[in-house]
């Protein structure tokens, strides 16, 4: 089977096209051909070896992806060949609360991933898809949309009426929007480009904000909520936003980081702001088989579509990396198989 792997060493230089035997469903687990994968920012950072800088070499990369079931090994009952399904993430975390074991079983690192035209996987780390996703739409699940769905349901506890802020038009950040506007809140969304901005109203924000032109976007939330402060904010910056954040946030509420796209440190972290607002500051860490089965029900009752920023052949797998190491783009970026 094709596969690409990480060869020799970190860095997209080092992702090559490789050939390996198909592998073999044994007991109690599932053989998938994968249709569509797509990517996340981790991806690059594995690549890059950010993530597991020790991981054992050659690995497939990439952790999000969607197929069918080609064949089954001995005792699996919950599939059947030709059912649409997905991988869950972290492949031992199957309800709740985690635990430090279970970051050894995520795809993609340590584990191989998705980047392979067939793969194994127990029966317990794959979930149904609904039915009415395309391929592409499917692999955008398991990472972002859980993420999202841990950020604004369950750790969020997000209702209607509530205003919460999305950073930047990547896929969490999508999801985060469609999730909210599900529950009825009023949805705040930040961005450098007037044209997602437009794209993102479209897709149910309510109110858009230009950070390029208007730096002290917090002030600005600050302004749409009459000086009340939204009641949940996605973070996905990291250390350039994290302040602004708190300061854009009503008493009490929450935030939820789940990125660090500007740097993993945060210097200068201003706890007098965060003190006098009460602020909940909750990581979020993807979810659960138990929180990916539940986004899945939410998703097939509201007819619910993944934004997919480009989709990419199998041959161009680098340039789609390079692609999402740009940070141009608008929900996901998927890789047709």
């Amino acid at each position: 089977m094709k596969t690409y792997e990480i060869q020799g060493g970190f860095g997209l230089q080092h992702l090559q096209a490789a050939e390996r035997g198909l592998p073999a469903a044994g007991p109690g687990e599932v053989l998938v051909k994968i249709k569509a994968a797509t990517l996340n920012s981790r991806d690059i950072g594995v690549i890059e070896g950010y993530y597991h800088p020790d991981a054992q070499l050659p690995l497939i990369p990439v952790s999000d992806g969607a197929g069918e079931v080609a064949a089954l090994g001995t005792g699996v009952s919950a599939f059947k060949l030709g059912d649409r399904v997905a991988g869950i993430f972290t492949q031992s975390w199957i309800s709740g609360e985690p635990t430090r074991d279970n970051w050894s079983s995520t795809l993609g690192s340590p584990l191989n991933g998705m980047l392979a035209e067939y793969v194994v996987l127990p029966e317990k780390g794959l979930v149904h898809v609904p039915a009415h996703l395309s391929d592409e739409e499917a692999a955008a699940l398991p990472c972002a949309g859980v993420t999202a769905w841990q950020a604004i349901v369950v750790e969020g506890g997000v209702k209607a009426g509530d205003t919460v802020v999305v950073q930047g038009t990547g896929g969490v950040s999508l999801f985060a929007l469609q999730f909210a506007k599900l529950q009825g809140a009023v949805v705040i969304a930040t961005s450098g480009s007037d044209e997602k901005l437009e794209r993102a109203l479209r897709l149910g924000a309510d109110h858009g904000i230009n950070y390029r032109r208007n730096p002290d976007w917090d002030q600005a939330v600050l302004e749409l909520t009459d000086g009340r402060g939204a009641d949940h904010i996605v973070d996905v910056g990291g250390s350039a936003t994290l302040n602004r954040s708190i300061s854009a946030l009503r008493v009490g509420g929450r935030i939820s980081i789940v990125g660090l796209l500007s740097g993993g440190k945060v210097e200068g972290l201003e706890l007098v702001p965060a003190i006098l607002r009460r602020a909940r500051l909750q990581a979020i860490n993807v979810g659960s088989r138990e929180h990916f089965e539940a986004i899945n029900r939410a998703i097939a009752a509201s007819g619910l579509r993944p934004a997919i920023d480009r989709v990419f052949p199998f041959g161009q797998a680098p340039e789609a990396l390079r692609h999402l190491a740009e940070g141009s783009y608008f929900g996901k970026i998927a890789i047709k198989f």
